[in-house]
């Protein structure tokens, strides 16, 4: 682990964890929401609930704006400083979303909440600069597995918060736990990124740092699966609390079940930090986004047949999940290895490009629902089959081929 300046010594588990608890902060601001859409928009005055998805939306394009921003001055003034920053700008727009009196509010301070939550990718710089290929795959991995702890426990907090409090303290939760998060931050996390690799903000800097992201092979089109991959989760996390409310007619169900195909994706992100530093990224990603189209074609014949029931849906989005993870967690070491000299801007660019893609593939795809699943499953299908064409785009049209970053070890490639 890199040398540490700003906080005291800790370990590889410690780190794990506070890397995850800074990424759930992204999680935790829409997981934790879920239940309570229908809520706002009753309380609000919203006159269509499909309009509920918007705070959700508002979210995502904050997030995906802000992490050019957060990036690139991670690259020039180190990553501490900003992550404290954007943890504590965070906790401020979580408190004025509570405090919000109009939907049109609420959806601004919202923009404000994705952008300070933006901040925490560069979190993955951290990794970056610690790790590199299958060592950094499972570092991701790891990190991947508790991170998921928060969709698995915060649609079931969010409910709880329901039964005791108005919606707003759902809000006041998240940023309850962000600043607990920040403190530790505060007292732990060290500076990773040594001083001769900082980044003047130059234009031609940023030119050089742009081009060797977008000019890449494996970091583009890895960074556009990715996108059209997490289009398909942002599909299913606006919709589905209509699915069961309108589709299953068993809304109460919502967070347990959430929190069974969270739950797989969990145990997926586990067995590949198992297994990816023996059988390697590409193998185990490629593999698992094949068996994501199978269950997706499935998934949509079924409910195009009107022969989807509820043990069906949980079954299929369950596997669905778990084969994105696998394939994802991979796909992001992937487009981050090329780019460990400019690790920062590296992870904001894609990190962009990647949220903002899975945003807009979301929305339209969740203004397609018509009380079936049938626009979820064709989506994801959709989804899993644009992922493809890119991953045979950045591998030259060959899949499972080997590579050297497959076997590359710990180290710091700058």
């Amino acid at each position: 682990m890199a040398e540490n300046r700003g906080a005291a010594p800790f370990g590889f588990l410690e780190f794990v964890v506070l890397a995850a608890a800074m990424m759930s902060t992204q999680a935790m601001a829409i997981d934790a929401m879920l239940p309570a859409l229908a809520t706002i928009v009753r309380v609000l005055n919203v006159g269509n609930e499909n309009h509920g998805q918007w705070i959700v939306t508002a979210y995502m394009v904050g997030l995906g704006l802000g992490q050019l921003f957060w990036g690139l001055m991670s690259d020039r003034f180190g990553r501490r400083p900003v992550l404290l920053g954007g943890l504590g700008l965070y906790v401020l727009a979580a408190l004025l979303c509570g405090l919000a009196d109009s939907f049109h509010a609420l959806l601004v301070w919202r923009l404000v909440h994705g952008l300070a939550a933006a901040s925490v990718t560069v979190t993955r710089s951290v990794i970056r600069d610690l790790y590199s290929g299958r060592h950094m795959a499972r570092v991701m991995s790891l990190t991947f597995v508790v991170f998921l702890t928060v969709p698995i426990l915060a649609p079931s907090l969010g409910q709880l918060i329901l039964l005791v409090a108005p919606w707003r303290y759902i809000f006041y939760v998240c940023g309850a736990f962000a600043s607990i998060i920040w403190l530790w931050a505060l007292m732990r996390l060290p500076e990773t990124l040594h001083p001769e690799y900082r980044m003047t903000l130059t234009m031609s800097h940023i030119a050089s740092a742009i081009r060797l992201v977008l000019g890449n092979r494996t970091s583009l089109f890895y960074t556009l699966a990715m996108a059209v991959m997490f289009g398909s989760v942002i599909a299913y996390v606006a919709m589905v609390q209509q699915i069961f409310a309108e589709v299953f007619h068993r809304a109460s169900l919502m967070p347990s079940m959430f929190a069974l195909c969270a739950t797989f994706m969990g145990m997926a992100a586990f067995l590949n930090s198992r297994l990816v530093e023996r059988l390697g990224m590409r193998l185990i990603s490629h593999s698992a986004l094949l068996v994501f189209i199978g269950v997706t074609l499935l998934h949509v014949l079924i409910a195009a047949l009107g022969q989807e029931q509820l043990w069906t849906f949980v079954v299929l989005q369950s596997v669905t999940m778990a084969s994105f993870s696998l394939s994802v967690s991979n796909f992001g070491a992937m487009a981050m290895d090329p780019v460990g000299s400019v690790a920062g801007i590296g992870a904001s660019l894609q990190g962009f490009i990647s949220t903002c893609g899975a945003a807009l593939v979301g929305a339209v795809i969740g203004r397609l629902f018509n009380g079936s699943t049938v626009p979820l499953a064709a989506g994801a299908l959709g989804c899993g089959l644009a992922s493809l064409v890119f991953v045979l785009l950045a591998e030259k049209g060959r899949l499972f081929r080997r590579h050297h970053s497959d076997s590359a070890g710990l180290g710091f490639a700058h």
